[in-house]
């Protein structure tokens, strides 16, 4: 997976760090000399380019249209929501994510289609969990990203969960089914429902339970 990451603060070196450790490309743009240096000696498998990520040249210095995901972490907004535009409009990038340091901006960005995250930790997750199992989906991170609100869509073939009853479900602790979505209809679930191929089940859940969960509903 190529990453391109615009901004070398403590969340963008901590999503560098934490995406090269899992053997993904990993290219970051900071505008600061003292910063992208920095970062190039911490994280010395990522590529850092000194420049500003909300110009179209040092873009496409990094390669954004051949990137899988661009992702804008600097500590203000207007730039990441420029930087992410850019990245959609100009190079066509797949998946644009872009940190909210202010809540109220978050609408803008989903307006504009650009997944907004508050949490650093959320967002890591967000990018890994899209790369590695798919079949997640972050809906909301609440709590400071402690608490998420997830939609989980069973496999047509080969899922843990089909056929099981919820009762019988072993969930994991801090976990709750919130509601079932089965051919464009919704399902509330009781204790006899039964999961189905197909099916889309938003959870709530705690952040360190996510991936258990994961493994209860759809399996390894």
């Amino acid at each position: 997976m190529r990453i391109v990451i615009n901004g070398g603060g403590k969340v963008g070196s901590f999503l560098a760090a934490a995406m090269v450790k899992n053997d993904h490309q990993v290219i970051l743009i900071e505008r600061r000399l003292d910063v992208s240096k920095k970062v190039a000696l911490e994280v010395p498998k990522a590529l850092v380019i000194h420049g500003d990520g909300c110009d179209v040249r040092y873009q496409e210095d990094a390669g954004v249209d051949t990137a899988d995901v661009f992702v804008a972490v600097t500590g203000d907004d207007d730039d990441n929501l420029v930087a992410c535009q850019i990245a959609q409009g100009v190079f066509s990038v797949a998946r644009a994510v872009g940190r909210v340091n202010n809540p109220k901006n978050e609408e803008i960005f989903k307006t504009l289609g650009i997944e907004a995250v508050s949490s650093t930790t959320v967002i890591a997750r967000l990018i890994e969990e899209e790369i590695s199992i798919g079949s997640v989906v972050t809906l909301q991170a609440l709590k400071k990203g402690k608490l998420l609100l997830v939609e989980i869509e069973l496999p047509e073939t080969g899922s843990a969960s089909e056929g099981v009853s919820l009762q019988d479900l072993d969930l994991p602790q801090d976990c709750v089914l919130v509601s079932i979505v089965r051919d464009d209809h919704i399902v509330i679930p009781k204790g006899d429902t039964v999961l189905k191929a197909g099916d889309s089940v938003v959870a709530l859940t705690k952040l360190a339970q996510e991936k258990a969960l994961k493994r209860t509903l759809v399996g390894k």
